[in-house]
């Protein structure tokens, strides 16, 4: 039987976060909203004024998701440059480096001459594999994937994948439960996850709809949002299409609708699609024909304004 995470006591656990980027400064005000002694390993010598642009926004979402936090919590943060020293002493590692293989390689082979023998090892890498990312290390199976779902703070998603490490997993799925997230064991590996193949395979056929003249850019993001997008965010796939049997649920949908969707696959999505420089300029400026005149900064700002406003809906019907 599959054991259920259980609610740990963060408060005050050292974990050290390697890349202050993008995911990296969102999952550090996470581990700061969780009163969590948050280390920033990033050789970048703006990182303190990136993160600090980030930190108050990323803190104001998470008040407005119910995290209680308190006022002190910029007193658990310090950035140390070098990785051997930022991980001396850890609980934790959440590791958001570059996604290249060589460069992880040597990362987890510093972090495992320095980090204590306790501390959990997790990527957040977005396809590079425990297989690929462990070769320099002693013991690799101490190295387990903590993918999120881009803003992590947000975003309730995490993968998880081990190898050989059950007592791992169980570490990590305890982890970020405690954390609010919604951790998901992947029982094998498969290079880019769950959650990216997914994306990455609906967004092909985005850039096909696109391409092809079907539809433009707004217009396709149009349909997604005020279709599948709310469809999926309430029951997956699956769920779906054995509700959309009707009273035959899944095994109707299979045999009455499957075949039409099957001539669907044969079509549309038999056709090549490729960041090729003509698609990329098609795609690029019609981004800036419906999207330009809005900055990046206020296009986050109402994304994760909206996603906030739909997580706490859910989380009241529940």
């Amino acid at each position: 039987m599959k054991k259920q995470p259980q609610k740990l006591n963060l408060k005050g656990k050292k974990i050290t976060v390697i890349g202050g980027g993008l995911i990296g400064a969102s999952w550090a005000s996470l581990f700061l909203a969780q009163g969590m002694k948050v280390v920033i390993s990033d050789p970048k010598p703006d990182i303190q004024d990136y993160f600090n642009g980030k930190l108050d926004g990323n803190i104001a979402d998470l008040k407005k998701l119910g995290y209680t936090i308190d006022s002190d919590y910029k007193n658990h943060l310090s950035y140390v440059a070098d990785t051997a020293t930022a991980v001396q002493g850890a609980d934790y590692v959440q590791e958001n480096g570059p996604e290249n293989p060589a460069f992880k390689q040597d990362l987890w082979q510093l972090i495992e001459a320095n980090a204590p023998e306790h501390c959990l090892f997790l990527s957040s890498s977005s396809g590079i594999t425990i297989s690929q990312q462990g070769t320099k290390m002693k013991n690799s199976s101490r190295l387990l994937i903590g993918h999120p779902f881009n803003p992590p703070h947000l975003i309730p998603l995490v993968e998880i994948l081990a190898k050989d490490n059950p007592a791992g997993v169980d570490a990590a799925m305890d982890f970020y439960h405690s954390l609010g997230k919604v951790p998901v064991l992947l029982h094998k590996e498969t290079p880019g996850f769950v959650a990216n193949r997914l994306q990455a395979a609906i967004f092909r056929e985005c850039v096909s709809l696109v391409t092809d003249g079907v539809v433009n850019v707004k217009e396709l993001d149009d349909i997604m949002t005020a279709s599948l997008g709310i469809r999926w965010a309430v029951g997956g796939p699956f769920v779906s299409f054995h509700l959309g049997g009707g009273d035959g649920g899944f095994p109707f949908f299979l045999h009455h609708l499957g075949p039409g969707m099957e001539l669907i696959w044969k079509d549309e999505m038999s056709k090549p699609v490729a960041y090729d420089e003509k698609t990329i300029q098609l795609l690029d400026q019609q981004v800036k024909d419906h999207y330009g005149n809005i900055s990046l900064t206020q296009l986050a700002e109402d994304r994760d304004e909206h996603q906030i406003a739909l997580m706490n809906t859910f989380s009241k019907m529940k």
